[in-house]
């Protein structure tokens, strides 16, 4: 793996000249100039410290700017990413998996993004077809995680309007972290009292029966999750950049042609005013460019 942008400056300068001061990196890149160092742009394996450093959450004095961050309906700062990998034809996945865009480097990615996370926002089509089990512990973020406060692994948070979701599996009977139902308050009753009784917190995110995604990082924030992370798939990406409430995006662009008849990364109603987002950072191995952006 190699960094292909922030380029340091300290590489920028011309054979035999002088070397700009380090330091400087492209506004929330997550790393300084000096931390990159030549080492970045040689292709190799990076620890996952030097991915959870590039792929830290913003600090919550650095949140001002954010819209949502200080508001009467946050009880904390908090901040929304989505991860996603794409074909280079466009598809979120390939006869309705992800694996088989994916690669290893992607998901030691996926891996840091989980161990940085308060909490993984997930639709429930996609828990079915992904085959959602809970998150694990992974020794290598205990200490991080220990010293921000977070808790041992992230929780699961389900979107779901009809909580059609089998209540016996793993991911509601054996989480470190109780698994999240997130629906609204027209949900039907007996099933909100299924999941609760299957060990699941149920949180409601709307007045009718669905989830209303603008209020979702605020009622997860007054929960105590304010690092959120989103999987997708496409449809609840699609509302939440369209509810302005998507902060980042990591996608992965895989070298493959999958054509079919996928869907994009994001699907649903065209939004009035097309959304700018910054280049935050991009990561390459293998022909994988492994992107960030962060909403302008």
């Amino acid at each position: 793996m190699r960094r292909l942008f922030p380029v340091p400056d300290l590489l920028v300068s011309g054979p035999g000249g002088t070397a700009p001061s380090v330091g400087d990196a492209a506004p929330g890149s997550g790393s300084t100039a000096s931390a990159a160092a030549p080492a970045d742009l040689t292709d190799r394996e990076w620890t996952l410290d030097e991915l959870a450093d590039a792929y830290a959450y913003p600090a919550a004095d650095d949140l001002a700017h954010t819209g949502r961050t200080g508001s009467s309906e946050l009880s904390a700062p908090v901040w929304l990413r989505a991860n996603m990998v794409s074909s280079m034809d466009g598809a979120a996945h390939h006869e309705g998996r992800s694996q088989p865009l994916s690669c290893a480097a992607d998901m030691r990615i996926f891996g840091v993004l989980r161990g940085l996370a308060d909490a993984v926002v997930v639709g429930a089509e996609t828990v079915r077809q992904e085959g959602y089990r809970p998150a694990r512990v992974r020794e290598a973020f205990a200490a991080r995680r220990a010293a921000a406060g977070q808790a041992p692994a992230p929780a699961i948070a389900v979107v779901t309007a009809g909580l059609g979701l089998d209540f016996t599996l793993p991911l509601f009977t054996e989480p470190l972290t109780p698994t999240l139902i997130l629906t609204g308050a027209g949900a039907p009753a007996h099933r909100v009292a299924q999941a609760r009784a299957a060990g699941a917190e149920v949180l409601f995110a709307g007045e009718g029966l669905g989830v209303d995604p603008a209020r979702v990082p605020a009622v997860l924030a007054g929960r105590g999750y304010t690092r959120l992370l989103t999987e997708g798939g496409p449809k609840l990406l699609g509302q939440f950049a369209a509810a302005g409430v998507l902060d980042e995006m990591c996608l992965t662009l895989a070298p493959v042609v999958a054509v079919g008849d996928a869907p994009r990364i994001m699907s649903g109603p065209a939004v009035p005013v097309p959304e700018r987002f910054a280049l935050a950072s991009v990561l390459e191995e293998a022909g994988f460019l492994f992107t960030r952006y962060r909403r302008s």
